[in-house]
């Protein structure tokens, strides 16, 4: 249809384009949605179950928030009055002390070295021995917690287990939890907890090429040389892996130390752990309890740096 004389024309206005590559971009941000939004719900969970506590009780350590009274119902902000006082506090320094004492002791020095011996031993060993040494070293850290802690003070008790095979010798036992408490504890954390250290380092050494040690064998490398100079910087990733997981494991032990020695004699096992129990729940005091378990935290952030630091990939 034409427009009569004297009639303006419209000209057919342009069709838009798109600009180039919105439409990837779009197909882009769909897809990154779609993997993201299924981590949603844990992500959620995560921050009410795990983070909320740990702001919670950051927030606590600044206050004086008490289990029982009136400071149970409301509580007022106090500044670094706790801290003040945990470091003004006699038991904090030895507590301190015992807590890294029993993590590099317990953790770096016995899980992680045995475990990796265990590991290594079982790389060399046919099947069926393999399998019995790892039944009988997973089997002690299967058990609860709790249980594992009875096991280890009945063994180490005064009329326990060591001292009836020790009477059998001929010899004279001694009451480990009140002479040597920390020993003890130290003991049963490794017996507890090696296998964990096992099975990593057992799945890393898997990961090893087969020809990689074959041909150092055929240079003349011995078992030592291979040891260090193939094997250690080929699991370093795990190294770190393995020794944060079970220096943050062992800095919280909590029920193994008190159903053994209750932190005692006197203060002689008292680990952080330990103390942070007994101010908050045995005295009520929750924000002194949480100022400790703070510095737990910050403890436990220092450890794992110094492992990333020390065993970061490519350092030499």
């Amino acid at each position: 249809m034409t427009a009569g004389p004297g009639v303006p024309t419209r000209e057919p206005s342009p069709a838009r384009s798109e600009p180039a590559g919105s439409g990837s971009r779009r197909g882009s941000r769909l897809r990154t949605l779609t993997r993201v939004l299924p981590l949603g719900p844990a992500t959620a969970l995560l921050a009410v179950f795990l983070l909320g506590p740990v702001l919670w009780s950051f927030y606590g350590s600044f206050t004086n928030a008490a289990l029982t009274g009136a400071h149970a119902r409301s509580q007022d902000w106090i500044g670094l009055d706790n801290y003040a006082r945990l470091f003004a506090d006699p038991v904090f320094p030895l507590s301190l002390w015992l807590t890294v004492l029993f993590v590099v002791a317990s953790a770096i020095l016995g899980q992680n070295f045995l475990g990796l011996g265990i590991a290594l031993l079982m790389n060399r060993a046919n099947r069926v021995v393999s399998g019995i040494v790892g039944t009988a070293v997973v089997s002690a850290w299967v058990l609860p917690e709790i249980v594992a802690a009875f096991v280890a003070y009945a063994y180490f008790s005064k009329d326990g287990t060591l001292n009836q095979v020790l009477a059998g010798f001929g010899m004279t036992g001694a009451n480990w939890l009140y002479s040597l408490p920390m020993l003890a504890v130290v003991l049963a954390n490794v017996w507890r907890g090696t296998a964990f250290s096992m099975m990593v380092y057992r799945a890393a050494l898997n990961d090893v090429p087969v020809e990689v040690t074959e041909a150092a064998m055929i240079d003349g490398a011995g078992g030592i040389t291979r040891l260090t100079l193939i094997t250690i910087p080929m699991i370093k990733n795990s190294i770190t892996t393995n020794l944060m997981l079970i220096t943050l494991q062992t800095l919280s032990v909590f029920t193994l130390i008190w159903v053994m020695t209750a932190g005692g004699p006197g203060n002689q096992s008292t680990t952080l752990p330990v103390m942070a129990f007994q101010e908050a729940f045995k005295f009520s005091d929750i924000g002194y309890g949480t100022a400790i378990a703070t510095v737990m935290l910050l403890i436990g952030a220092v450890f794992s740096i110094v492992y990333i630091r020390a065993l970061r990939p490519g350092k030499e």
